[in-house]
């Protein structure tokens, strides 16, 4: 089996894309302080997933399962945020919390 044929990778490598997309069209300040934290936490979310799915011992497997679900919900704050200030649109952040809901 090769990663890319997980689904949960599959679903966190497009929520962290999504965000990425919405985050480079930001202002310098949103870009550099929540962006920032944002992006790190969705990109963290795969980063975990594969780094869980090269280890063969069922705690370290766990382990970065539990990694994986913290970046999740990190994500779903720093989104929460960003849709308090309205640094993004409805659509986009209604079609990420859907993808985040999945991954939970």
């Amino acid at each position: 089996m090769n990663i890319k044929d997980l689904e949960v990778y599959q679903i966190s490598m497009k929520i962290a894309e999504d965000i990425r997309d919405v985050v480079i069209t930001w202002e310098n300040f949103d870009k550099f302080s929540i962006g920032t934290q944002i992006v790190k936490s969705s990109d963290s979310i795969a980063a975990n997933i594969s780094e869980e799915f090269g280890r063969y011992h069922y705690k370290e497997n766990k382990l970065f399962c539990y990694y994986a679900r913290g970046s999740l919900y990190e994500t779903k704050t720093w989104l929460t945020k960003a849709i308090n200030r309205k640094l993004i649109g409805n659509n986009k952040s209604k079609e990420i919390e859907e993808d985040l809901y999945k991954l939970t």
